[in-house]
C-alpha cells in the first residue's frame, strides 16, 4: 500500500521519552545485576523513531499479517526491544521491565520468539538476525506472488518493509556475508538494515579486530547505502530528522537493499562510561546511573520512573497503528472479495493446515525396485508443486545432487539474472542459496517466521556443521523448517572422509526439538514426507542416500512411520529370539540377516526406525510393543557412531556402527571393509543372543 512521505513532527516529548528509554535502561541492567545497557541508551532515538514514526505496526494486533517486521539482530541489546514494546503498548510493563533476566519474566536476556508479544524472532547469536531480516524479505516477495502479483508497486496488502537493527558484532560474524550478499544479488528492496556503528564490543574499541570499510562492502554487495554520522563535527548530535531522511529514503528505494550505517557513541550520555566495553555488557554502577540522569536532566533518586504525559504520548502510535490498519483493511477486503480463491488458501496456509486429499499426491514405488532416498524425495516434492503452492525451496549450490528442484517451477530469481540452466522471475519457487549453508539455515528460519509459505533447504549431511546454529535456533523456535540432507553416510563413497558423516547423526539427534528422519527405501521416504509436513511445530531433517536401495513391502504406511520405528518384517511365529534394528540404507543389510539367521531358526525381527524422536514420543505400551522387554537379543546398525543407539539395544545388545573415518572408495567396498554387512549383523545377533543367555548351544555327548 502506498504511504505519502509526512515531515518528522519531533516534539519536547519525543526528546523526553527519548531519555527515558535511556534511564529503563540503565535502571533494568542495575537491578539485573548484569545485561547490556550501552547500546539500548545509544539507539534510544533510532528505536524510538522506528516505532513511533516508521514501521506500520498495530500494538494492538502483534501478528496482523499486513504489519511491518522488526529484527534485532543485536540481541544482547534486548532493552532495545522490551521498552519500545512497553512504550508503544504491546502489554508489557515496568514489572515486566524491572524482572530483566529474572525467572519465568517476559523480559530474558535475549528476545525469545513466542514468549514476548512483539517479538519477530529469537536473537542473540550474532549475524543470525539479518539472515532472519533477509528470509523474511524474501518470504514477502514470494507471498505477493503467491497471492496478488499483478498489484501496481505499493499498492498491495502484501506490501510491507522488513526493518533490522545490526550491530558490529553481526556485521563481523561471516554469517552476514553470506546473507547481505544473497539479499543483494536478490534486490531486496523492501528490505533496510540500520548497522548501529559505535566502534565497541566486549573487548573495548573493535579497531583491534574491525578495520574493513563496511559501506563499502555493502555496496559491493549491490546494497544502496546510505550514511548518518551522529559523531560528525566537534560535538556528538543526534539528528534524528536526518536519521528520519534516511529511513524513508530507504522505504523509497525498492529495488535494492538498504543499509543505513548509523554512527553512534555506545552508552551516550554516560559522562564517564560511553564510548567504552565497560558500558557494552555490564551494569553502569549506582554513581555512573546517578550522574548520567543528572545529565539527562532527571532526579538522579529515582528508578522507572515514566512521566504519565511521556507515556500518554508514546502510546499514541496505537491509535497511529489502528488508523494504519484500518485503510489497509480496506485495501485487504477489496482484494478478498475480487480474488476469494486465493483469499480461501491465504487462509489456509496462515494457519498451518493442510488441503483435504493433498497426500493422494504422494508417489507410490513399486517393491522390489532400486532407488536413491534422495531421488524419491525429488519426485515427491514435484508430486506436491501443484497442491501445496506454500512450499518451496532449494539448496546451496547442490539442487541436482539434493535433488530439491520441483520440475518445471521457476526459480526465485530477478528476471535479469536468470539463466538457461534455471529460468524464472522474482515470484519464482525454486531458491539458490549459492555456497552459503549458514546463511541458508537462517534465511529459511526468516521465511518461516515471516508465515505466509513453508520452506525447506538442502546440502550434503555432511555440511549440516556449517548449518547448525540456525538449526539449533529454528528447534528452540519451533519452526516448521525441513532440511533435506543428501549423502547421509560413507555411502557417498569416492568423495571420501571430508564428505562422509560419521558422528553427524547423533550430533543432530542431540538438538532438542529436532526430528532426523533417514527413510529405509522410497516409500518410506515418501511417508516421512508426510509426516513432517503434518507437523507444523518443530524443524525436520530428511538424511537421505546417494546410493540405491531396495524397495519393500510395507514402508510407505505414513501411520507406522509416524510411529518412528515399527515392525518391518516379523519373526517366524511372531516370536521373536532376537530384533535386528536398521536406519536408513542400513535397514536393507537387517533384512538381508534376518534370512540367514531364519535359515538357521532364530525368529528374527527386523523394526525399521526412521526416527529416533518420534519413537521416543509413543506411549510405552507400544515401544514395548515393537521392541519387547523380553526379547534380550538385539543389534542396532547405522553407518555412523553408536552413541546413542544403546538406550535401543540394551545391555545384551551390541551395535554395529562406524567409529572412526571413512575413506575414498566405492560405497560397496567401504561397506565391506569396514564391517558393515549382512553376515556381520548376523555375527553380532549370534553374540547378543549369547550373552542374554538365549543362545543354549548344543548337546556334544562327554
Amino acid at each position: 500500500m502506498s504511504t505519502e512521505l509526512v515531515p518528522l513532527e519531533w516534539s519536547d516529548l519525543d526528546r523526553r521519552a527519548v531519555d527515558v528509554v535511556r534511564a529503563l535502561a540503565m535502571d533494568a541492567v542495575e537491578k539485573a545485576g548484569s545485561g547490556h545497557p550501552g547500546t539500548a541508551m545509544s539507539l534510544a532515538p533510532a528505536a524510538y523513531l522506528l516505532f513511533q514514526r516508521t514501521m506500520r505496526h498495530d500494538p494492538t494486533d502483534p501478528t496482523w499479517a499486513g504489519r511491518d517486521r522488526f529484527v534485532l539482530s543485536c540481541g544482547h541489546s534486548s532493552l532495545t526491544l522490551y521498552i519500545q514494546l512497553f512504550l508503544s503498548g504491546y502489554g508489557l510493563t515496568l514489572h515486566d521491565l524491572k524482572s530483566l533476566r529474572q525467572w519465568d519474566s517476559l523480559t530474558p536476556g535475549h528476545p525469545e520468539h513466542g514468549h514476548t508479544l512483539g517479538v519477530e524472532t529469537t536473537t542473540g547469536p550474532l549475524g543470525q538476525g539479518i539472515g532472519n531480516a533477509v528470509g523474511m524479505a524474501m518470504a514477502a516477495r514470494r507471498e505477493r506472488g503467491l497471492f496478488d502479483p499483478d498489484a501496481e508497486p505499493g499498492e498491495s496488502p502484501f506490501d510491507h518493509h522488513i526493518w533490522c537493527i545490526a550491530s558490529d558484532g553481526d556485521i563481523e560474524e561471516g554469517i552476514s556475508h553470506e546473507v547481505s550478499a544473497l539479499a543483494g544479488h536478490q534486490r531486496l528492496g523492501n528490505l533496510t538494515v540500520i548497522y548501529d556503528s559505535n566502534q565497541i564490543s566486549i573487548e573495548d574499541d573493535t579497531r583491534i579486530a574491525l578495520s574493513e570499510d563496511v559501506a563499502k562492502r555493502y555496496e559491493a554487495y549491490g546494497w544502496h547505502v546510505v550514511d548518518v554520522d551522529w559523531r560528525a563535527g566537534d560535538e556528538y548530535h543526534e539528528d534524528v530528522p536526518e536519521l528520519h531522511r534516511a529511513l524513508e529514503e530507504a522505504r523509497a528505494e525498492t529495488g535494492r537493499p538498504t543499509l543505513i550505517r548509523l554512527h553512534t557513541v555506545i552508552g551516550w550520555p554516560a559522562p564517564n562510561k560511553k564510548g567504552t566495553g565497560k558500558i557494552h555488557g555490564s551494569a553502569l554502577g549506582a554513581a555512573e546511573v546517578a550522574a548520567t540522569k543528572q545529565v539527562l536532566g532527571m532526579d538522579p533518586d529515582k528508578s522507572f520512573d515514566v512521566p504519565q504525559d511521556v507515556l500518554d504520548h508514546a502510546r499514541t502510535v496505537v491509535e497511529r497503528g489502528r488508523s494504519a490498519r484500518a485503510a489497509w483493511d480496506k485495501v485487504y477486503a477489496g482484494w478478498r472479495e475480487a480474488n476469494p480463491e486465493r483469499a480461501a488458501e491465504f487462509d489456509r496456509i496462515g494457519a498451518r493446515r493442510l488441503p483435504e486429499g493433498w497426500t493422494k499426491a504422494l508417489p507410490s514405488f513399486e517393491a522390489g525396485a532400486s532407488l536413491a532416498t534422495r531421488k524419491a524425495s525429488g519426485e515427491v516434492l514435484s508430486a506436491l508443486a501443484p497442491v501445496l503452492p506454500e512450499l518451496w525451496g532449494g539448496s546451496a549450490d547442490l539442487a541436482e545432487s539434493n535433488n530439491t528442484t520441483m520440475k518445471g517451477e521457476p526459480s526465485f530469481i530477478p528476471e535479469e539474472l536468470q539463466t538457461k540452466e534455471f529460468p524464472g522471475n522474482k515470484y519464482g519457487r525454486t531458491l539458490h542459496f549459492g555456497i552459503r549453508e549458514h546463511g541458508m539455515g537462517s534465511i529459511l528460519n526468516g521465511i518461516a517466521l515471516h508465515g505466509g509459505t513453508r520452506p525447506y533447504g538442502g546440502t550434503f549431511l555432511v555440511f549440516s556443521d556449517y548449518m547448525r546454529p540456525a538449526v539449533r535456533l529454528a528447534a528452540l523456535m519451533k519452526l516448521p523448517v525441513t532440511y533435506v540432507w543428501t549423502h547421509d553416510s560413507i555411502g557417498l563413497g569416492e568423495d571420501g572422509p571430508t564428505h562422509q558423516p560419521i558422528e553427524h547423526l547423533w550430533a543432530l539427534r542431540a538438538i532438542p526439538g529436532l526430528d532426523v528422519v533417514r527413510p529405509a527405501d522410497a516409500n518410506e521416504t515418501a511417508a516421512a514426507w508426510q509426516v513432517v509436513l503434518e507437523h507444523t511445530d518443530r524443524p525436520a531433517a530428511l538424511a537421505l542416500t546417494r546410493q540405491n536401495l531396495p524397495v519393500y513391502e510395507g514402508t510407505g504406511d505414513a501411520a507406522k512411520v509416524a510411529k518412528g520405528g515399527y515392525v518391518l518384517v516379523e519373526a517366524s511365529g511372531g516370536r521373536p529370539q532376537v530384533i535386528l534394528i536398521g536406519t536408513g540404507s542400513e535397514v536393507h543389510l537387517a533384512v538381508e540377516a534376518r534370512e540367514a539367521l531364519e535359515a538357521a531358526g532364530v525368529p528374527t525381527r527386523v523394526v525399521s526406525m526412521p526416527c529416533v524422536e518420534w519413537f521416543r514420543a509413543q506411549e510405552p505400551a507400544y515401544r514395548q510393543q515393537v521392541l519387547p522387554p523380553s526379547v534380550r537379543a538385539r543389534v542396532a546398525v547405522e553407518a555412523g557412531i553408536a552413541m546413542g543407539w544403546h538406550e535401543f539395544v540394551g545391555e545384551d545388545g551390541e551395535v554395529l556402527s562406524l567409529e572412526h573415518f571413512g575413506a575414498s572408495a566405492p560405497y560397496k567396498t567401504l561397506f565391506e571393509q569396514f564391517g558393515l554387512t549382512a553376515e556381520r549383523v548376523v555375527a553380532a545377533a549370534n553374540a547378543s543372543l549369547a550373552r542374554s543367555g538365549a543362545d543354549k548351544g548344543e548337546t556334544t555327548g562327554n
